[in-house]
């Protein structure tokens, strides 16, 4: 009966710590640079980590995915407490962060590189992430049609560490980029009346 108790109790422990209840999702918006900015403000999101996944090639650097050659894109990995934050509140901010209607690549940046991609880890995710692009969609918020990629999670591999929240390293080099590519601008012209959590 002790025994029972004891282990009962190491179940309420474990279950209770915030790492019992760590999901992940990854989503590709353009320059993971930017991506991770927006989604490292959220409450409930412990980390984010920038890095490449989607294509084929084994641990790619830097400059093989931004070569086009390698089928991956720049993503985010987002390690969140589903009691604080729902995929639902990421989905929303990741359209709130990025341009759904370009298919070649977000803003000043260009190629497949920088293709916009929900990942999902399940059926639930996909059902979730599909409903809320259809939502979009129906709102006519965009003029053109929203060509966001739905597919699923697949092998993510770390950017190199001068990646890693670049911009907090590098602030005043990623706000002069961020200010010259042009996503600001779309963001306030679709978003106005809604926070963009950048």
């Amino acid at each position: 009966m002790r025994t029972a108790i004891n282990a009962l109790t190491s179940l309420v422990v474990m279950l209770g710590t915030s790492s019992a209840f760590a999901a992940t999702a990854v989503f590709a918006g353009g320059c993971f640079w930017s991506m991770e900015s927006t989604f490292e403000k959220l409450p409930g999101v412990s980390e984010v980590i920038s890095g490449y996944t989607g294509g084929k090639k084994e641990n790619p650097s830097y400059e093989e995915v931004s070569s086009g050659t390698t089928g991956h894109v720049e993503a985010v990995e987002v390690t969140y407490d589903p009691a604080k934050i729902s995929f639902n509140e990421l989905l929303h901010a990741f359209w709130m962060a990025s341009e759904p209607t370009n298919p070649n690549g977000q803003f000043v940046d260009s190629g497949e590189e920088y293709r916009s991609i929900i990942f999902y880890g399940n059926a639930q995710e996909k059902k979730l992430a599909e409903k809320s692009r259809d939502d979009l969609e129906k709102s006519k918020r965009f003029e053109k049609k929203i060509v966001t990629q739905i597919l699923p999670t697949g092998k993510f591999w770390k950017a190199e560490d001068y990646h890693q929240n670049y911009y907090k390293t590098n602030a005043s080099n990623y706000m002069r980029y961020r200010g010259h590519s042009g996503r600001e601008e779309y963001l306030k012209k679709y978003w106005a009346k809604e926070s963009t959590q950048h």
